[in-house]
């Protein structure tokens, strides 16, 4: 019976605010505001789709929290954010995000994702290069290190892959091959998949790869990444010479003695290169938008062509214009009105989605709905590894986003699709809901100790004396929103069948929540 009353509860609490206070979107139409907006809605217009509703300011907290640093508001931050009548706070606090040092936490474990960082097979980086490169990948958005710089500075360093971390770009490769690293080369900075180009066109690129040499040092998985002028300018392993040729045609000239790298790095970050700059801004919009403008992101080639070609332009000569200062972009696009739409659309048309009328609702990933359960729960969880030795151990305070190491992980992370890190594709993140994670939050011994053991939470169940505060507390902790009306009158109505027991109620309401698509998911 409490079991059938359990799910009645979820039930009811995950449809009828929707059904009767609509507690995700503002009321009116959205209207265009910044360059990127008059660009979305003309071509909307031209479509005849009508964009979603602007969304509500608790959305918006909840949605600029999680894209921005991975991580949930707490309920006071929730609260003084909406209680806040300020007109600009909705971009004063893109700019506390921005400036928080979770910011580069989160951000590290997107790009460890693309740039393989694993200690295990097939990547083999082993521990001590994976804490070296993802401290430095950290350090990098800390600083906010320009991205051209950051993109030449992984492809031309040279030295020990424990003391020189850019290196391991080269070492996270599966393939050492110099088509194999102009394959990696061509993914992470170009967009492009080189293992479909021509023979002729991926042999001109490997030739700038060809003389990279991997040398063992004395020291345990110790390694020298280096420019070596005395290997010959191949593509395959003891195949003939080649002459390095760039992606777009031209014939490379490269001085006798010196790292073809160095020109190739060259030629990729000028604003003028076709791919460089227009990678890095369409996996950007991407990251925080749900789907590239050219979609999949690392996908670009010209038989998939930018749902919005004069977006994506305006994207690329804002970057450039910054000095490819990736924060001004970040803050171009939060501060439009196109990624503060609301996920309730207002047009059936199926290619609404892919023209960005509406703000696309995920599931959340799996290192970050960990880490909001155990936020919200006040628990903890651990991790540890026996293989690759040293032995690694990880402290239960650390935040699964702050995992360096993409082979450290748990039961749940796996089944909630943290990628393995092995191929540097986007795909490997996988964001489908499963049978088996409906399961594992339903049902789960796991989750049900966090709820019923969790100290935050008891002590919200245990305010007696006022009960509007305790459910108010549990909203703000778990959905980042006070509770509607009609929400409210169904948790009252279930207090009541259960006699006024609190901590049932509580325990109840709380498990409700956090098995709502409103809190699985970004909307």
């Amino acid at each position: 019976m409490a079991r059938a009353l359990r799910t009645l509860t979820a039930i009811v609490l995950a449809f009828v605010g929707i059904a009767a206070a609509n507690p995700f979107e503002r009321p009116g139409d959205a209207q265009p505001r910044t360059e990127i907006d008059k660009l979305v809605f003309a071509q909307l217009e031209t479509l005849e789709i009508q964009p979603a509703r602007l969304c509500a300011d608790a959305v918006f907290l909840r949605r600029a929290y999680l894209d921005v640093i991975g991580a949930l508001p707490t309920a006071q931050q929730a609260r003084t954010f909406l209680q806040d009548k300020n007109p600009d706070k909705r971009a004063l606090l893109i700019d506390d995000l921005l400036a928080r040092p979770e910011f580069a936490d989160y951000w590290a474990m997107k790009w460890c994702d693309v740039l393989r960082v694993k200690a295990e097979f097939p990547i083999n980086l082993w521990p001590n290069a994976v804490q070296a490169y993802h401290h430095w990948i950290r350090d990098a958005l800390r600083r906010n290190m320009p991205y051209d710089r950051f993109a030449r500075e992984l492809l031309t360093a040279n030295g020990s892959n424990f003391r020189v971390p850019q290196v391991n770009f080269y070492r996270a490769v599966q393939s050492k091959t110099p088509r194999g690293l102009a394959q990696a080369v061509a993914l992470t900075f170009m967009g492009q998949r080189a293992d479909n180009w021509d023979q002729a066109r991926l042999a001109g690129m490997a030739a700038f790869f060809s003389q990279i040499d991997f040398r063992a040092t004395g020291e345990w998985k110790e390694e020298i990444v280096v420019f070596d002028p005395d290997r010959p300018m191949t593509a395959d392993p003891n195949g003939p010479p080649v002459k390095p040729v760039f992606p777009d045609g031209a014939a490379a000239d490269i001085p006798p003695g010196a790292d073809p790298r160095e020109a190739f790095a060259r030629w990729l970050i000028t604003p003028d290169n076709p791919w460089f700059t227009r990678n890095i801004a369409n996996r950007l919009w991407s990251w925080l938008l749900g789907r590239g403008i050219i979609h999949e992101p690392d996908d670009i080639r010209p038989d998939n062509p930018p749902a919005n070609p004069e977006l994506l332009a305006l994207l690329e000569k804002e970057l450039i214009a910054a000095d490819y200062d990736l924060k001004s972009l970040y803050r171009l696009i939060l501060n439009s009105t196109t990624y503060q739409l609301s996920c309730v659309p207002r047009s059936d048309k199926p290619e609404a989605a892919a023209h960005f009328a509406l703000y696309p609702m995920r599931q959340l990933e799996a290192e970050v709905l960990i880490d909001a359960l155990n936020q919200i729960t006040g628990t903890t969880e651990k991790y540890s590894s026996e293989i690759p030795e040293p032995y690694t151990f990880i402290p239960e305070s650390q935040r699964a986003t702050d995992l360096a190491d993409g082979s450290i992980t748990s039961s749940f992370l796996e089944m909630f699709g943290r990628p393995s890190r092995d191929t540097g594709l986007e795909s490997e993140r996988t964001g489908r809901p499963t049978a088996s994670q409906r399961l594992h939050m339903l049902n789960s011994s796991h989750i049900q100790r966090k709820i019923e053991r969790s100290p935050a939470l008891q002590a919200l169940a245990k305010a007696r004396n006022n009960p509007q505060q305790a459910i108010n507390g549990i909203y703000l902790t778990i959905l980042s929103r006070f509770p509607t009306e009609d929400e409210l009158e169904a948790v009252n109505e279930y207090t009541r069948l259960q006699k006024n027991n609190n901590r049932t109620v509580a325990i109840d309401l709380i498990w409700s929540l956090i098995n709502s698509p409103e809190f699985l998911c970004r909307h």
